[in-house]
C-alpha cells in the first residue's frame, strides 16, 4: 500500500504532515513516496503571483492562528517565519532527486523545523547543509547533484505532474486516484488507503 505525498518546503499546513505522515503510515503498514513540487508555479498557473495567505491578509491572520493552535495541539514546536513565503528550490532539487532514499524523510523534516521552528532561510546552503549533515549527508556532492541539469528538470517535470493531477495546494495526498487535501485530510488518507488498496 502507498500514499502519495505532496508538499512544497515553504507550505505551512505541509509542516505538521511533514512531521507525521512516516510515523502515522508506518503503523498502518503504508509505504510514504514522498513529492516535493514547486507550489508557486501552480499558483502562478491560477493567476497568483503570491501566497493567497500573503494576497487575503484576513485569511492570512486566521491561517497563523490557526496554525498555532494546530501545532499546540501537536506539542509541535512552531515559530511564525519572519519571510513568508520562503524559497524551498535548492531543498526541493535535493529532495526530488534523492525522493526514494532512507534518509530523504529525516531529512525533510529537518527543513521544516529549520522554517517552522527556528525561523531560518531555507535558501541558504548553510542552514541547508546543517539539515543534511543532521541526516548523515555529504551536503556539497548533494548540491552539487541539485545544480544538474538533470535535477533541475526533474524537479520541473514533478511540478508538471502535480499540475496535471490537478493538485491546487500542500500538503496533497493521492491514493492512487483519489484525492486529498490539507493536513486535516491526512488520517482521512491513511484510512482510505488501507481500505481501498491492496497491500
Amino acid at each position: 500500500m502507498e500514499i502519495d505525498f505532496w508538499f512544497d518546503f515553504a507550505s505551512t499546513y505541509s509542516y505538521p504532515s511533514a512531521m507525521r505522515i512516516d510515523a502515522l503510515a508506518k503503523s498502518r503498514g503504508i509505504n510514504v513516496r514522498w513529492r516535493p513540487f514547486l507550489l508557486g508555479a501552480i499558483f502562478n498557473e491560477q493567476g497568483l503571483n503570491d501566497s493567497p495567505f500573503n494576497i487575503y491578509p484576513v485569511k492570512g491572520r486566521y491561517m497563523w492562528r490557526d496554525l498555532e493552535r494546530l501545532c499546540d495541539s501537536m506539542a509541535l514546536p512552531f515559530r511564525r517565519p519572519s519571510q513568508f513565503p520562503r524559497n524551498g528550490l535548492l531543498a526541493a532539487r535535493v529532495a526530488c532527486w534523492h525522493a526514494e532514499a532512507d534518509w530523504l524523510p529525516a531529512f525533510v523534516r529537518n527543513v521544516y523545523s529549520a522554517n517552522f521552528r527556528d525561523d531560518l532561510d531555507i535558501s541558504d546552503p548553510v542552514v541547508l547543509k546543517a539539515c543534511l549533515t543532521a541526516a548523515g549527508q555529504d551536503a556539497e556532492a548533494l548540491f552539487a547533484q541539485a545544480q544538474s541539469p538533470a535535477s533541475k528538470e526533474r524537479l520541473r517535470a514533478q511540478t508538471a505532474q502535480a499540475s496535471e493531477l490537478g493538485i491546487f495546494g500542500a500538503p496533497f495526498f493521492m491514493v492512487g486516484q483519489e484525492p486529498f487535501w490539507g493536513n486535516d485530510r491526512l488520517e482521512q488518507a491513511l484510512a482510505w488507503c488501507g481500505d481501498h488498496v491492496s497491500p
